[in-house]
């Protein structure tokens, strides 16, 4: 039988009114944001209802919706009779949502967690000193290049690895602007500034990795009852104190997607369901590697689509 993975979208995923056409045939979306609500201590579903947009979007409020959602659609699959998948992976943010979806974390305890983590971020680098872009159609190696060229004395770093052609940069907003203009001397297709409350996977996100550290060393965790892929090393742990180990250093190290992607298929996974809001994990995918299978579920029709397509009842 062919392997299945699961994948989680991270932050850049949320959108108000997301899990909308969900929440009307599916009692567990609103379950599972009551529930998450209880942990925040306001009303997480109006928030990603209603909005507004611009708080929606600040990190300390991005992560726990998005990691509600994620786990919201999750039971939605396990309660429509969905086949277990052999492994999870998450982008960012969305190995939280991974483990917990695993039973490594528990589910409202990792809300707060997260919240934690997005407000860690926050308070370790003001918005105007942070910057993130994308930059499309250069190499690893020269965005790589790009990055130090234009970093002059500041931090500047390639942080997210999402597809061939296609990296994230992230550091000081000076040193990323430097970057852009480089990038496009250099012949990207595209470099274009994210709209990011913090740098994440940056060396100016190395204090939150302190304090996450501290955070989680209290944090309940266990073996993962579905083998989850990490970010920062592209490796499976089951131990408690790696998995904690490997969260902290995720903050100020680059997401490995590219290479998360090609381990998966070395252990013979060919089908994907992206579990979650939105489509942007199975475009990245669809770059990567245009022989695997991959299938959002965003909405009761990709739930329907993944069902069928995956063997579920």
């Amino acid at each position: 039988m062919n392997k299945l993975a699961f994948m989680f979208p991270g932050q850049g995923s949320q959108t108000i009114g997301m899990l909308a056409d969900f929440s009307q045939f599916y009692p567990q979306v609103r379950e599972v944001f009551a529930q998450a609500s209880t942990s925040v201590g306001y009303d997480l579903w109006q928030l990603v209802q209603k909005g507004p947009e611009e708080k929606l979007n600040r990190t300390d409020y991005t992560q726990p919706a998005m990691l509600a959602a994620g786990m919201a659609v999750w039971r939605i699959w396990c309660t429509a009779g969905g086949r277990r998948p052999d492994f999870m992976a998450g982008h960012s943010l969305g190995e939280y949502t991974a483990l917990a979806c695993a039973e490594a974390l528990e589910f409202v305890s990792a809300i707060g967690l997260v919240a934690d983590r997005g407000r860690y971020m926050l308070e370790a680098v003001s918005e105007e000193e942070g910057a993130m872009a994308a930059i499309l159609g250069l190499s690893d190696d020269v965005v790589k290049g790009v990055c130090e060229q234009s970093s002059e004395g500041q931090v500047a770093e390639a942080v997210n690895f999402n597809a061939p052609g296609q990296v994230v940069i992230a550091g000081h907003a000076d040193a990323i602007h430097r970057a852009v203009s480089k990038a496009k001397e250099m012949g990207a297709k595209r470099a274009v500034f994210l709209s990011v409350s913090v740098p994440s996977h940056c060396q100016l996100m190395a204090p939150v990795a302190k304090r996450l550290r501290q955070r989680l060393s209290k944090f309940s965790i266990k073996a993962p009852s579905i083998p989850v892929v990490n970010n920062v090393d592209v490796a499976v742990n089951e131990d408690p104190g790696a998995i904690c180990d490997a969260l902290a250093r995720q903050v100020n190290h680059p997401v490995r997607w590219v290479e998360t992607i090609a381990w998966l298929k070395s252990q013979g996974v060919d089908v994907l369901v992206e579990c979650g809001p939105g489509k942007v994990l199975t475009g990245l995918i669809r770059r990567i590697d245009k022989s695997m299978t991959v299938l959002p579920m965003s909405d009761p029709i990709g739930l329907e689509k993944a069902l069928s397509i995956t063997g579920g009842d």
